[in-house]
């Protein structure tokens, strides 16, 4: 293909790092980048953080500006120049010049669309109110900050309990506000299943955010000095709210231009990042994506993403053969104290596919026991039940959770099975891990499943455990432990003492067993089966199960 002259429409992460790869690859190619707004790079995942004063200076958020870009990479960047139609057939794009308000113009031999994706406004009363805000770009971020500021507002509704939802609550309770997340489902963070997504609640709740699941907002009133948000479960007063509800591709153009488009609205590619149109390419938000894992069509919006598929799309451009493999939606979010982290599937996908899969959850120290500071990590693996192929993980914690979600996601990118996880040697000293990374534990747990070394329940099977004496119900933790807090019904034999205190336990009777976090109890169950028994362990023991029952 003879390539002379590429226009860009769109800056960030998709635009920006195609027309970066572009100009290394060729320097005499033109190249034109067309942004509707002031800013062609910038840090949107950080918006949240300069709201709440971790990131101080504005020009941090700026990660590339049109001059800079010109001067390094000669790319004629044209802000507030607006793209308002595209046409095939002449292989040209109409311009609108905000700052002229001219309409211009401009050919080209390839395309590429890096649109992005626009914030959901229901059309719901109230939705435009001055004190209503959304979080997309950097003139929003300065629009809620100067209002923090000169107005110093006590109270916010967030509407919404996703990524940019959530970060939002935390930064604004660090700006001095109260806040309230007001969230259709019946948890944050829809990429986590609900019970790791529970442990999140009790954080966010810690830290005085009001959550208020399953609930969907209906309109927003003006009440004097303040806004009534009412709900299908009440009323409540803020002094401002911010829309978190999601995203939608912004393809108008593209729409109006006969581009493909699935049905939600995002741009079908092939694995080339090209159109239906030979002549025209795109990436990020506004694209449909495969699932890596179930290779499904999906959209999903992360960064990461359109990085890799602007960088493809540019490579392809220049006749390098290079392909998108799909995405496996691996995400991090920090809530306060906290890290949340997934990639993969989750359960709710797995069952909602028909999957034969099993899950484990694991409790992990984020470092050696013994050297100070370490952290409790909870670490939930996916996996398929007769390959022990891995499907998805999900971690919560407070040290360490990055890195080991990172070895999960590159094991899923090689199509590791858990028993490759065992086998995994990492960094370790005292500070950092232990001998065993929690990342070996989860596949240790997972292998033992699989191979009927262990037999495990869950939190959720807990209620329907019968309390008849039909089994045995055993808490193996120390008797303090026990004290403190224990599963009604359970009776306390410590695993120190079971061999001892084995004819307390009917072997007749199938035996459960709960410990502090699987561990105890897992040792007890391999006692209790060299003797013939039929042991079962609750899997992330008494720590998980108190986070998520209530």
């Amino acid at each position: 293909m003879n390539v002379s002259k590429v226009l860009i429409i769109g800056g960030v992460a998709g635009g920006a790092s195609a027309a970066a790869r572009l100009r290394r690859l060729n320097e005499h190619i033109e190249i034109i980048l067309f942004e509707k707004g002031e800013y062609i790079s910038f840090a949107n995942c950080g918006l949240p953080y300069y709201i709440g004063g971790d990131i101080k200076n504005k020009a941090d958020l700026t990660l590339q500006t049109p001059l800079g870009f010109k001067k390094r990479f000669n790319i004629d960047v044209r802000t507030f120049n607006e793209v308002t139609a595209i046409n095939k057939d002449e292989k040209t794009v109409t311009v609108l010049n905000h700052n002229t308000n001219e309409t211009y113009e401009e050919t080209y031999d390839i395309l590429l669309l890096s649109p992005g994706a626009e914030p959901i406004r229901p059309n719901i009363e109230g939705i435009n109110l001055s004190r209503v805000f959304t979080l997309r770009n950097i003139p929003d971020t300065y629009r809620i900050k100067d209002y923090i500021d000169n107005f110093v507002p006590k109270a916010a509704a967030v509407i919404g309990g996703g990524y940019i939802g959530v970060e939002m609550a935390e930064n604004l309770v660090q700006a001095g506000l109260s806040v309230t997340i007001v969230e259709m489902q019946n948890q944050v963070i829809a990429p986590l299943d609900f019970d790791m997504a529970s442990i999140l609640h009790n954080e966010l709740e810690r830290n005085g955010v009001t959550l208020k699941l399953e609930t969907a907002l209906e309109k927003i009133e003006e009440q004097g000095s303040s806004l009534k948000v009412v709900t299908n479960k009440g009323v409540f007063n803020t002094d401002m709210v911010i829309l978190a509800i999601g995203v939608k591709p912004e393809t108008k153009i593209a729409a109006e231009a006969g581009l493909k488009l699935n049905q939600r609205g995002a741009l079908i590619v092939d694995d080339n990042m090209k159109t239906s149109d030979d002549f025209i390419f795109a990436a990020g938000d506004a694209v449909e994506v495969t699932d890596f894992i179930t290779n499904e069509k999906a959209v999903i919006p992360l960064a990461g993403p359109a990085n890799k598929q602007g960088r493809i799309a540019a490579d392809n451009i220049c006749g390098i053969k290079s392909e998108y493999r799909g995405t496996q939606g691996s995400a991090i979010l920090k809530v306060f104290n906290l890290t949340a982290s997934s990639t993969g599937i989750t359960e709710k996908t797995a069952k909602r596919l028909g999957l034969n899969y099993e899950k484990s959850f694991t409790v992990s120290a984020s470092h050696a026991g013994y050297y100070p500071g370490a952290e409790e990590m909870f670490i939930k693996t996916i996996f398929d039940k007769e390959t022990g192929k891995i499907l998805g993980a999900q971690i919560v914690g407070s040290e360490g959770v990055d890195k080991r979600c990172d070895v999960i996601a590159a094991s899923i990118n090689f199509k590791a099975a858990v028993s490759d996880l065992t086998k995994l040697e990492l960094c370790y000293a005292p500070p950092y891990s232990s001998a065993k990374d929690p990342v070996n534990m989860a596949g240790y747990v997972a292998e033992n499943i699989l191979n009927g070394i262990s037999k495990i329940f869950h939190y959720h099977d807990v209620s329907s455990l019968p309390k008849d004496g039909s089994i045995n119900l055993i808490d193996t933790r120390t008797k303090g432990e026990y004290m403190r807090g224990h599963i009604d019904g359970f009776i306390n034999i410590p695993v120190d003492s079971l061999r001892e205190r084995m004819n307390e336990i009917d072997k007749s009777k199938p035996v459960y067993i709960v410990c502090q976090v699987g561990l105890r109890g897992y040792l007890a169950c391999r006692i209790l089966s060299g003797y013939g028994y039929d042991c079962y362990n609750l899997s992330g023991g008494y720590t998980l199960y108190k986070e998520i029952i209530k």
